[in-house]
C-alpha cells in the first residue's frame, strides 16, 4: 500500500512562508495563519514541504488505507492559494451558499483556490473554514 507523503515536518512555517516570493502572498498567508489558529486553536505546522495545517486527524478507508492529515490548511502556491476544506457531501449544500457570497473563487472536491484574499467576503471565508473544521471533527472524532 501507498505510503502517506504529507505528513508533519521539522520545516518552520516562518521559514517557509519566508520564502514565498510574492510580498502580498506571505501577508495573505499570515491572514489565514492567524484565522485558522483562532478557529482551530492549534499553532501551524508544516505538512509536507508547502502546507501550512492546523491540528490532525486520523482517517481509515474501507479500503484499508489510513493515515493522518491536518484538520485544515493551506498552501501558498504560486498560481494561487489552496485552502483545505472538507468535502464532505453532508455539508455540501450549506457550503455552495456560502461560495455564492464569497467572491473570485474555484473549488474542487476538497480544495477552495483563489488567487488573493482582496476582494473576498472575508467573514465568509471564516465560515467555511470554521463548517469544515467541524465537519471533519465530528466525522472523525479529531480532538
Amino acid at each position: 500500500m501507498a505510503e502517506t507523503k504529507t505528513r508533519p515536518t521539522e520545516m518552520t512555517v516562518e521559514a517557509f512562508i519566508a520564502g514565498v516570493d510574492d510580498p502580498q502572498k506571505r501577508a495573505d498567508s499570515q491572514v489565514l495563519i492567524d484565522m485558522m489558529s483562532r478557529l482551530t486553536g492549534d499553532k501551524p505546522r508544516m505538512w509536507g514541504s508547502s502546507i501550512v495545517g492546523f491540528g490532525s486527524y486520523h482517517y481509515k478507508y474501507a479500503s484499508g488505507h489510513e493515515g493522518d492529515a491536518c484538520i485544515t490548511g493551506f498552501s501558498p502556491r504560486k498560481a494561487e492559494f489552496s485552502i483545505y476544506l472538507s468535502g464532505a457531501a453532508d455539508i455540501a449544500d450549506e457550503r455552495d451558499a456560502l461560495l455564492q457570497q464569497l467572491g473570485k473563487h474555484r473549488i474542487g472536491k476538497g480544495c477552495l483556490y483563489v488567487k488573493r484574499l482582496e476582494g473576498l467576503d472575508m467573514a465568509v471565508l471564516e465560515q467555511l473554514v470554521r463548517q469544515s473544521i467541524e465537519q471533519v471533527k465530528t466525522a472523525y472524532a479529531a480532538a
